[in-house]
């Protein structure tokens, strides 16, 4: 089976987790060492935190500046309309920010945030 992880550089561990955490995402054991730290999506998902310092390390370039750019929008799914908004409402109330009321687009029902370093990510439901 095919796992995702996703990297994304922070200036804090503890808090981004602490944000994380707030949307259900696990992990208490997770700090990898000192400049990284993994929690738990989904059975197959994976969130890997790295502190600036050790994300450009790994990379070779600079993070990217969110105030400015964005690289990727991560979205995951969710189990209904409800849920869509009741995570993003979590993540708002954890210090993140909505970004507006959510979309509907056919059967699939959308609603973004942006996190505390300013990383974008959605939550989407499909109807069937």
């Amino acid at each position: 089976m095919t796992m995702t992880f996703i990297n994304l550089p922070v200036r804090d561990l503890a808090t981004a987790a602490e944000f994380y955490r707030a949307l259900g995402f696990t992990g208490d054991q997770a700090e990898l060492d000192g400049d990284s730290m993994m929690l738990t999506i989904s059975d197959n998902t994976r969130l890997m935190l790295h502190l600036h310092s050790a994300f450009e390390a790994y990379t070779g370039v600079a993070a990217t500046d969110t105030a400015t750019s964005r690289e990727v929008i991560v979205g995951l799914s969710a189990q209904s309309r409800e849920q869509v908004d009741e995570l993003v409402d979590r993540a708002a109330v954890a210090g993140g920010e909505a970004l507006g009321p959510g979309m509907t687009n056919g059967p699939m029902y959308m609603r973004g945030f942006r996190d505390l370093e300013g990383h974008q990510w959605s939550f989407l439901h499909m109807a069937s």
